[in-house]
């Protein structure tokens, strides 16, 4: 919240600028230019992960089949590399507006893990060692508005304001773990999975501040700080690999084991064990509670210009 509002105060000193400065700003041809650069962003808020296939965002420990450490896992998908690409229009000195295209692959976030030096049961349920990581990857557009600062030195400071809005999508959980067969021989089999969560459509927030250089005519070094804040919620989840001992096994699995819906509540007609008496249809989908993952980070963009 206390982000959204240093942006919406960005925003409106912005535009009050702008209103001081178009009128007094020295008379200037309309121009197009175009920008293409790459970022690397560092996460700026840590949030607790959702509940990853039943699992808590948890780092357990177990020895002798005792708890010996537990740890909460925290963190954002704010943290990774960004390219784009950028068309934008001057309407004068002081003023522009821009539209970039961005594709962004954030780093892989340990979401889950549990460790233990034996398997076995606790409250019902196996305990075995298993590790599920998380990454996003996204195509978003970004529409800002301009406030060039004038040029000295060949060097033009601007200032920038925002929205994202992501147009395509999706986190990949990733899942490895050594689980109990129910059997004596083999006692354990390895599973990986891969479970991919589409987003519902959302709008995240940005705002920057850069500069350019000329380095030729028509052609300018840039530089920006920039500082975006969004959450995504997902809409639904469906896992796309599972092996076991490295034979794929996807076909074993029932629609609820591999597709799953996401809702704000559930109740006894939601397909769900824990609030239907009649238990869980598997040619259906599973409902589960909606989750929410943010994607605020602060990034730095180093790229070129070309104006016409």
């Amino acid at each position: 919240m206390k982000a959204k509002l240093f942006l919406l105060g960005l925003l409106v000193s912005t535009m009050t600028m702008v209103g001081q400065t178009t009128n007094t700003a020295d008379s200037k041809p309309e121009t197009w230019y175009f920008k293409l650069g790459g970022s690397y962003f560092m996460q700026t808020a840590a949030t607790e992960f959702p509940t990853v296939g039943g699992n808590l965002p948890l780092d357990r420990t177990y020895v002798g089949g005792k708890l010996v450490s537990e740890e909460s896992i925290t963190g954002s998908f704010g943290e990774g590399f960004r390219t784009g690409l950028t068309a934008g229009y001057r309407f004068n000195t002081r003023l522009g507006v821009e539209m970039g295209v961005n594709y962004y692959s954030s780093i892989d976030k340990k979401m889950a893990q549990t460790t233990t030096d034996a398997i076995f049961v606790s409250g019902g349920k196996p305990v075995y060692n298993f590790k599920s990581v998380g990454q996003i990857t996204a195509f978003d557009l970004a529409p800002a508005l301009v406030l060039f600062l004038g040029e000295k030195y060949g060097f033009e400071p601007y200032t920038k304001v925002g929205v994202l809005i992501p147009i395509h999508g999706d986190l990949e959980i990733t899942t490895d773990a050594i689980a109990p067969t129910g059997v004596a021989n083999p006692a354990t089999v390895a599973v990986h999975s891969v479970d991919k969560v589409k987003p519902n459509p959302t709008l995240g927030f940005t705002a920057a501040l850069g500069t350019s250089y000329k380095l030729a005519k028509n052609i300018s070094a840039f530089a920006e700080l920039e500082y975006r804040n969004f959450t995504v919620h997902g809409q639904t989840k469906e896992t796309t690999e599972f092996t076991r001992n490295g034979q794929d096994a996807l076909a074993t699995r029932t629609n609820a084991q591999i597709n799953t819906n996401y809702v704000d509540r559930l109740d006894v007609n939601s397909n769900n064990i824990l609030t239907n008496p009649n238990g869980v249809d598997s040619s259906k989908p599973m409902d589960e509670l909606s989750s929410y993952v943010g994607i605020s980070g602060l990034g730095l963009t180093l790229g070129l210009k070309y104006s016409l």
